[in-house]
């Protein structure tokens, strides 16, 4: 089980990434939507561990009502090199989002078990993934379908703990124009 801390988005940019999702199934590629068995939201994850206490969550929460979230440019369709492929939109960096990504990472610093590596800052490649766990076959098929890709404006709608193994959700922080 880990505990990622994820950014969701507001309706206009959940409902985009939700057709990208259907446009996968309608080209045969399982969309991250249909391979969970949890109800799963759009979201950009900031970081993962094994466990965030309570008290750090709450520091957390304290830090992210302060930062000035930035508007999400989800632009560039992309897959990671690894084994287990998936297919994901990539959102823009910039120095507002890499500044509320550190400031993210001060509040976890030696306050979380098992911090993943993958998010950490010179790490972290922030998106929003579209499939996982298919082959190479529906990673092109899923290429083909989406492309070329319109970029998606996406505001920050609400901010969380989630569970990953029960999709349980410990809000921090919820803006207006929530999904």
């Amino acid at each position: 089980m880990a505990q990622a801390l994820e950014f969701s988005f507001d309706g206009e940019a959940d409902s985009s990434v939700r057709w990208l999702w259907r446009r996968l199934e309608r080209a045969g590629v399982p969309s991250l939507h249909t391979r969970t068995h949890r109800q799963h939201r759009p979201h950009v994850t900031f970081a993962m561990a094994g466990g965030i206490p309570a008290n750090t969550r709450k520091a957390l929460a304290g830090e992210l009502d302060l930062l000035a979230l930035p508007t999400l440019w989800l632009y560039t369709l992309g897959t990671f090199p690894t084994t287990d492929n998936e297919l994901v939109i990539t959102a823009v960096v910039d120095a507002e989002l890499l500044a509320v990504h550190s400031a993210i990472h001060d509040v976890l610093a030696k306050k979380t078990k098992n911090p993943s590596a993958y998010y950490m800052p010179g790490a972290w490649v922030p998106h929003c993934t579209l499939a996982q766990e298919i082959d190479n076959a529906q990673v092109a098929s899923g290429f083909a379908a989406l492309h070329p890709i319109k970029p998606i404006k996406a505001s920050v709608a609400e901010i969380g703990i989630t569970d990953t193994a029960t999709g349980e959700i410990d809000v921090l922080l919820a803006r207006q124009g929530r999904v």
